[in-house]
């Protein structure tokens, strides 16, 4: 299946992709620019037909396949913008395609597979998963003799959305310091890697993952390929758990660096191109610009040409509340704190005094002892050094002061909790007593609820429940249930076998000041 470093310049030059694509612009970001004292240029993929670049490959997989393959089909499995192209380039080819998605797709891009597909699209929902849907798609595939097309791990694919890079270069001749793309399985990166190193090898091609969903990363570090027991959702369209065996051999030898990034960087990312083009990324489209931002911080470039493709704009307009939340902590323009003052007259009216001129995001405050009480405080701040000096501000005040910019449950779910701790009873015991607080991603689909409620010992109390759905895949629980001593071993087994991703957050600091 693997093709040689000097087929792939050929097989890019000869890809047939503008029957489908257009030649996307490359455009200025100036806003960004300015900031950044770099000249910042976008690879619009997000205005191509199907909203991604996923088009480029499948329709030159599918253009390349014989009559006779043609006439049998092809099949994929994909519940995003694979999908879509697939759709798209069978419609466009007369070809008939199957398309397996996870019985958990929304309608919404089920609609749209079917949109761009016309009469040539069957779709079957198969499994909760894509792993589910992917075994099915195989198992259609040697049943009804169709031609699989990988979303990924292909060189014709490959080689289709390495017309990207052929298109980057053409358009700007100038030097380049670094191009950006975005990771999944990694067919872009490869792609767009083979024909700039071919041409001009001076340009350094930076690969993106986010914190969690990082299997190339961990691939290349590890000289073979990892897979991840669970990945990130946010980034939807880059949540791989293994990586491609050709994608992985191009990308180790053709990528010159990695940048990591998060939700928060991510979010603010897709904030600035909104701010610069009017047009909204879906997070995984905008995980190249975020790392262009950090990159060039990190190494202190002035006065270079940054390429970030923006490679999606499948967005669920759900989603955007919660990028807007969190867009303003991944600037650095909102700090959040956990401020602890004297329960006594005037105190909560000192500490307003001590923001000043600041807006205020955000004030919890409750009455929780006779002695002092603990106020949640978010601010708008001008980066983390101004953040930084507010949490000073508070300490010189005699105000013990707690920085929660980066704490993931008070993002999520503490900022929109009330209460306080739970009150004790006549003889002083807590009502909360042995409480274990767990941080869950529940798969947004019917019956998950009542999975987790039956797999739950009867015996075990459930003292608090927060649910927060963001318009992703997951929905974002935080639970409290009361679980004896004697008890934690069959609650390790309980949270083990659930199989949904989790994170214990009975000794987080902030659990102890505000639940």
């Amino acid at each position: 299946m693997a093709a040689k470093h000097s087929d792939y310049l050929q097989r890019i030059l000869n890809a047939r992709v503008y029957d489908v694509a257009i030649e996307s612009a490359l455009d200025p970001a100036r806003n960004l620019s300015r900031r950044l004292h770099n000249r910042v240029l976008l690879k619009r993929e997000d205005t191509q037909p199907v909203f991604s670049f996923k088009l480029r490959g499948a329709y030159n997989k599918m253009s390349g396949l014989s009559a006779q393959d043609r006439a049998r089909g092809v099949i994929c499995a994909s519940a995003g913008n694979h999908a879509q192209g697939v759709a798209l380039s069978a419609h466009r080819l007369g070809c008939r395609a199957v398309i397996v998605m996870p019985a958990t797709t929304p309608k919404v891009k089920i609609d749209a597979v079917r949109a761009f597909g016309g009469g040539s699209v069957d779709i079957v929902l198969q499994g909760d998963s894509y792993s589910d849907a992917y075994a099915h798609a195989l198992s259609l595939q040697d049943e009804q003799a169709l031609t699989f097309v990988h979303p990924f791990d292909d060189p014709d694919v490959i080689a289709g959305q390495g017309t990207i890079g052929m298109e980057i270069l053409r358009q700007h001749q100038a030097p380049i310091h670094a191009v950006f793309c975005a990771i999944g399985g990694g067919g872009l990166i490869s792609g767009v890697a083979a024909y700039i190193k071919a041409v001009r090898p001076g340009i350094k091609v930076i690969g993106v993952q986010t914190v969690d969903s990082d299997a190339m990363l961990r691939s290349v570090q590890a000289g073979r390929r990892v897979t991840l027991s669970e990945v990130g959702l946010f980034c939807d369209g880059t949540a791989v758990k293994q990586v491609g065996r050709e994608t992985f051999r191009l990308v180790r030898e053709l990528v010159d660096d990695f940048v990591v990034v998060d939700t928060d960087a991510v979010s603010a990312a897709i904030k600035d191109v909104f701010e610069d083009t009017r047009s909204i990324l879906e997070p995984s489209g905008a995980m190249s610009v975020a790392a262009l931002k950090q990159y060039a911080a990190q190494h202190k470039l002035k006065a270079e040409t940054l390429v970030a493709v923006t490679c999606g704009a499948n967005m669920n307009f759900d989603r955007l509340r919660f990028v807007a939340e969190r867009a303003e902590v991944g600037e650095a323009r909102e700090a959040l704190y956990a401020v602890t003052i004297p329960e006594r007259p005037g105190s909560f009216r000192r500490l307003c005094g001590l923001v000043g001129s600041r807006n205020v995001t955000e004030f919890t405050y409750r009455i929780n002892a006779p002695e002092q009480a603990h106020v949640f405080v978010g601010l708008t701040v001008n980066g983390r050094d101004d953040a930084q000096k507010m949490a000073q501000i508070f300490e010189r005040a005699g105000y013990p002061t707690l920085d929660l910019t980066d704490n993931e449950l008070a993002k999520v779910h503490l900022r929109h909790l009330v209460g306080g701790p739970a009150p004790r009873d006549a003889a002083g015991r807590s009502l909360a007593e042995n409480e274990r607080l767990v941080r869950f991603d529940f798969p947004e689909r019917p019956g998950a609820l009542m999975r987790f409620l039956d797999s739950l010992n009867p015996h075990w109390n459930i003292s608090l429940f927060h649910y927060r759905n963001q318009g992703g895949d997951n929905g974002h629980v935080l639970v409290g249930i009361q679980v004896p001593p004697t008890d934690r071993r069959e609650f390790a087994r309980f949270l083990d076998q659930l199989g949904y991703q989790h994170a214990e957050e009975t000794d987080n600091p902030v659990t102890q000041l505000f639940l």
